[in-house]
Protein backbone atom coordinates (compact mmCIF):
# COMPACT_ATOMS: atom_id res chain seq x y z
CA UNK A 1 0.00 0.00 0.00
CA UNK A 2 2.98 2.22 0.62
CA UNK A 3 3.49 2.47 -3.35
CA UNK A 4 -0.25 3.47 -4.03
CA UNK A 5 0.73 7.49 -3.92
CA UNK A 6 3.33 6.70 -6.41
CA UNK A 7 1.80 4.68 -8.52
CA UNK A 8 -1.00 6.71 -8.77
CA UNK A 9 1.26 10.16 -9.49
CA UNK A 10 3.07 7.57 -12.16
CA UNK A 11 -0.46 7.15 -13.99
CA UNK A 12 -1.25 10.47 -14.38
CA UNK A 13 2.12 11.74 -15.71
CA UNK A 14 1.62 8.76 -18.09
CA UNK A 15 -1.73 10.23 -19.01
CA UNK A 16 -0.75 13.98 -19.76
CA UNK A 17 2.39 13.12 -21.73
CA UNK A 18 -0.05 10.77 -24.06
CA UNK A 19 -2.50 13.95 -24.21
CA UNK A 20 0.11 16.17 -24.97
CA UNK A 21 1.55 14.06 -27.65
CA UNK A 22 -1.64 13.23 -29.25
CA UNK A 23 -1.73 16.81 -30.34
CA UNK A 24 1.16 16.06 -32.84
CA UNK A 25 3.67 18.80 -32.50
CA UNK A 26 3.98 18.44 -28.25
CA UNK A 27 1.73 21.71 -27.68
CA UNK A 28 -0.78 20.98 -25.08
CA UNK A 29 -4.52 22.55 -26.38
CA UNK A 30 -6.93 23.49 -24.03
CA UNK A 31 -9.17 25.20 -25.97
CA UNK A 32 -9.35 22.49 -28.84
CA UNK A 33 -12.39 22.82 -30.85
CA UNK A 34 -13.26 26.32 -29.84
CA UNK A 35 -12.06 29.49 -31.61
CA UNK A 36 -10.37 32.59 -30.18
CA UNK A 37 -13.06 35.72 -30.61
CA UNK A 38 -11.71 37.90 -32.66
CA UNK A 39 -10.64 41.36 -31.74
CA UNK A 40 -13.73 44.06 -32.20
CA UNK A 41 -13.15 45.96 -35.15
CA UNK A 42 -15.77 49.08 -35.70
CA UNK A 43 -17.59 48.93 -38.62
CA UNK A 44 -15.66 51.91 -41.00
CA UNK A 45 -17.13 54.45 -43.33
CA UNK A 46 -20.27 55.20 -41.10
CA UNK A 47 -22.39 58.02 -42.77
CA UNK A 48 -24.84 59.96 -40.94
CA UNK A 49 -28.23 59.06 -41.58
CA UNK A 50 -31.25 61.54 -43.26
CA UNK A 51 -31.51 64.55 -41.15
CA UNK A 52 -34.61 63.84 -38.58
CA UNK A 53 -37.92 64.97 -39.01
CA UNK A 54 -39.93 66.30 -35.83
CA UNK A 55 -42.61 63.49 -36.33
CA UNK A 56 -39.77 60.74 -35.67
CA UNK A 57 -38.52 62.01 -32.45
CA UNK A 58 -38.96 60.26 -29.45
CA UNK A 59 -38.72 61.29 -26.21
CA UNK A 60 -36.07 59.81 -23.55
CA UNK A 61 -36.33 60.12 -20.07
CA UNK A 62 -33.32 60.88 -18.30
CA UNK A 63 -34.00 61.77 -14.68
CA UNK A 64 -36.23 63.95 -12.51
CA UNK A 65 -33.57 66.98 -12.54
CA UNK A 66 -32.91 67.05 -15.97
CA UNK A 67 -32.94 70.89 -17.26
CA UNK A 68 -33.05 69.80 -21.10
CA UNK A 69 -35.18 67.56 -23.34
CA UNK A 70 -34.24 64.31 -25.28
CA UNK A 71 -35.21 63.36 -28.16
CA UNK A 72 -33.78 60.02 -30.58
CA UNK A 73 -35.22 59.86 -34.04
CA UNK A 74 -36.66 56.47 -34.17
CA UNK A 75 -36.20 56.45 -38.26
CA UNK A 76 -32.40 56.70 -37.86
CA UNK A 77 -31.76 53.84 -35.04
CA UNK A 78 -29.43 50.63 -36.12
CA UNK A 79 -27.04 48.27 -35.26
CA UNK A 80 -24.16 47.61 -36.84
CA UNK A 81 -22.53 44.75 -37.55
CA UNK A 82 -19.89 45.78 -35.20
CA UNK A 83 -23.02 45.52 -32.34
CA UNK A 84 -22.81 49.17 -32.21
CA UNK A 85 -25.95 50.75 -31.70
CA UNK A 86 -26.02 54.15 -33.80
CA UNK A 87 -29.12 57.05 -33.66
CA UNK A 88 -29.39 60.44 -34.19
CA UNK A 89 -30.39 62.65 -30.99
CA UNK A 90 -31.85 65.80 -30.49
CA UNK A 91 -31.42 67.77 -27.39
CA UNK A 92 -33.76 70.67 -26.63
CA UNK A 93 -32.19 72.97 -24.04
CA UNK A 94 -34.47 75.06 -21.08
CA UNK A 95 -33.21 78.39 -23.53
CA UNK A 96 -35.08 77.05 -26.76
CA UNK A 97 -32.09 75.78 -28.49
CA UNK A 98 -32.03 72.56 -30.41
CA UNK A 99 -28.81 70.19 -30.63
CA UNK A 100 -28.89 67.55 -33.25
CA UNK A 101 -26.38 65.17 -33.67
CA UNK A 102 -25.08 61.25 -34.86
CA UNK A 103 -23.79 59.22 -32.30
CA UNK A 104 -23.47 55.55 -31.21
CA UNK A 105 -23.25 53.34 -28.32
CA UNK A 106 -20.71 50.70 -28.10
CA UNK A 107 -22.35 48.62 -25.56
CA UNK A 108 -19.90 45.59 -24.48
CA UNK A 109 -17.16 48.59 -23.61
CA UNK A 110 -20.07 50.90 -22.18
CA UNK A 111 -19.21 53.88 -24.24
CA UNK A 112 -20.33 56.47 -26.71
CA UNK A 113 -18.75 58.18 -29.56
CA UNK A 114 -19.98 61.45 -31.68
CA UNK A 115 -19.99 60.81 -35.21
CA UNK A 116 -21.36 64.16 -36.53
CA UNK A 117 -23.24 67.26 -35.64
CA UNK A 118 -26.40 68.98 -37.02
CA UNK A 119 -26.08 72.26 -38.96
CA UNK A 120 -28.94 74.81 -38.83
CA UNK A 121 -29.05 74.20 -42.72
CA UNK A 122 -30.29 70.22 -42.11
CA UNK A 123 -26.94 68.54 -42.95
CA UNK A 124 -24.34 67.00 -40.74
CA UNK A 125 -20.91 68.60 -40.11
CA UNK A 126 -18.23 64.99 -39.52
CA UNK A 127 -16.48 65.14 -36.20
CA UNK A 128 -12.93 65.55 -36.29
CA UNK A 129 -10.23 63.36 -35.21
CA UNK A 130 -9.91 64.58 -31.75
CA UNK A 131 -13.53 64.32 -31.24
CA UNK A 132 -13.92 60.88 -33.00
CA UNK A 133 -12.66 58.62 -30.16
CA UNK A 134 -15.21 56.24 -28.08
CA UNK A 135 -15.62 57.62 -24.37
CA UNK A 136 -16.80 55.56 -21.23
CA UNK A 137 -20.65 56.50 -20.20
CA UNK A 138 -20.28 58.06 -17.13
CA UNK A 139 -23.20 58.86 -14.51
CA UNK A 140 -22.20 62.87 -14.76
CA UNK A 141 -24.76 65.50 -15.12
CA UNK A 142 -23.58 66.71 -18.32
CA UNK A 143 -24.55 63.77 -20.49
CA UNK A 144 -27.16 61.76 -18.38
CA UNK A 145 -29.06 60.84 -21.61
CA UNK A 146 -25.81 58.42 -22.29
CA UNK A 147 -26.83 56.41 -19.16
CA UNK A 148 -30.31 56.17 -19.80
CA UNK A 149 -29.60 55.33 -23.43
CA UNK A 150 -27.37 52.68 -22.60
CA UNK A 151 -28.85 51.42 -19.01
CA UNK A 152 -32.68 51.54 -20.17
CA UNK A 153 -33.10 51.22 -23.73
CA UNK A 154 -29.99 49.63 -26.14
CA UNK A 155 -28.04 47.91 -23.70
CA UNK A 156 -30.10 45.48 -21.53
CA UNK A 157 -27.88 43.70 -19.23
CA UNK A 158 -25.51 44.69 -20.89
CA UNK A 159 -25.81 43.45 -24.17
CA UNK A 160 -26.53 45.38 -27.38
CA UNK A 161 -30.34 45.64 -28.43
CA UNK A 162 -30.35 42.81 -31.76
CA UNK A 163 -32.49 44.95 -34.13
CA UNK A 164 -33.61 48.76 -34.59
CA UNK A 165 -37.31 47.46 -34.48
CA UNK A 166 -36.06 46.38 -30.44
CA UNK A 167 -34.97 49.56 -30.06
CA UNK A 168 -37.87 51.53 -31.34
CA UNK A 169 -40.03 50.01 -29.05
CA UNK A 170 -38.28 50.17 -26.13
CA UNK A 171 -38.31 53.88 -26.97
CA UNK A 172 -42.19 53.87 -27.36
CA UNK A 173 -42.29 51.61 -23.83
CA UNK A 174 -40.24 53.79 -22.55
CA UNK A 175 -37.95 51.48 -21.16
CA UNK A 176 -36.32 47.92 -22.64
CA UNK A 177 -38.48 45.28 -21.11
CA UNK A 178 -35.07 43.09 -20.17
CA UNK A 179 -33.41 46.60 -18.67
CA UNK A 180 -33.34 46.05 -14.80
Amino acid sequence: MKFWPAFLLLVIAATADAQVRRFGDGTPRYNEGFEEAAPWQEQQDVEPPSFPKPEDLREVYVGEVATNKYFIDASTLSVGTDGVVRYVLAVKTSGGATNISFEGINCAERSWKHYATGRSDGTWSKSRAARNEWRPIENKQLNPHHVALNRDLFCPRGRSIKTADEGRNALRLGKHPDAN
